[in-house]
């Protein structure tokens, strides 16, 4: 592949995760899938590591006024704790088994969600225990692959928040993960100064897509903006399902 099909493969998968800060979280999980196309799942990892570090700053300021404190408290340091467990279990976990149990988690969810009668559904409050597991899980399996979205959203889209709040909420979370995830990556991936540079230059496409993600959520029905992540979270699913079960690593 030649640099310049490279650089726009990179840039493509900057801007999806600067999507996903501004607003629609599961976008975001197709930027590691875009850019192994020309490199290794890991090295995609570590590459966009610091794009969303990046990208967390600039969501979090668009969305610092608008967020669920109560999940907050609950999925913040149940984030950490999955982090932590990733770390400690870096080296005896199967990048297939985790790709597998996430998409098959996410499709499972997304069935159930469009299958069962949606007019009876009632908005569900915050549960700490249920919380706590699925905030968990999207910190174990984003320090693996960056693909922390199907666990929260199966805890997050049950409690029909306003599009603005989820999405604030999802960000803020998100940006403590990806936060917590720089001084294990070092110590498992040491970043060099040659990655860092590439990295440095796909920050514009990031901030881009951040901006647009914020204003396709303020534009968009509360009705769509959901489809949209449902959706998105659906293909990402089946797509980690069929890398998992079929894609040589």
């Amino acid at each position: 592949m030649t640099f310049d099909a490279l650089f726009l493969l990179a840039g493509l998968a900057a801007f999806l995760v600067g999507l996903s800060k501004g607003g629609l979280p599961a976008v975001g999980m197709l930027a590691v899938p875009i850019l192994s196309m020309a490199m290794s799942p890991v090295q995609a990892a570590v590459l966009l590591l610091p794009i969303f570090v990046i990208s967390d700053v600039a969501g979090v300021w668009l969305y610092r006024h608008v967020y669920s404190a109560t999940n907050l408290k609950i999925l913040i340091p149940a984030g950490i704790a999955g982090v932590g467990v990733g770390w400690a279990t870096a080296s005896m976990v199967s990048d297939r088994a985790i790709m597998l149990m996430i998409g098959l988690v996410g499709v499972g969810f997304c069935l159930n969600l469009w299958l069962r009668d949606q007019s009876s559904a009632v908005a569900q409050p915050p549960r700490t225990g249920k919380g706590w597991f699925w905030g968990m899980l999207a910190g174990f399996t984003s320090f693996i692959s960056h693909a922390g979205a199907p666990p929260y959203q199966v805890y997050m889209l049950p409690q029909k928040l306003p599009k603005a709040a989820f999405a604030g909420t999802s960000t803020i979370v998100f940006a403590v993960i990806n936060a917590a995830k720089i001084i294990p990556y070092q110590n498992l991936r040491p970043y060099s100064g040659e990655s860092l540079h590439y990295a440095a230059w796909l920050v514009p496409f990031a901030l881009v897509g951040a901006v647009l993600g914020v204003y396709l959520t303020r534009r968009l029905a509360d009705q769509w903006f959901y489809r949209i992540v449902q959706v998105s979270l659906f293909v990402v699913s089946v797509k980690l399902i069929v890398d998992a079960l079929f894609v040589a690593h």
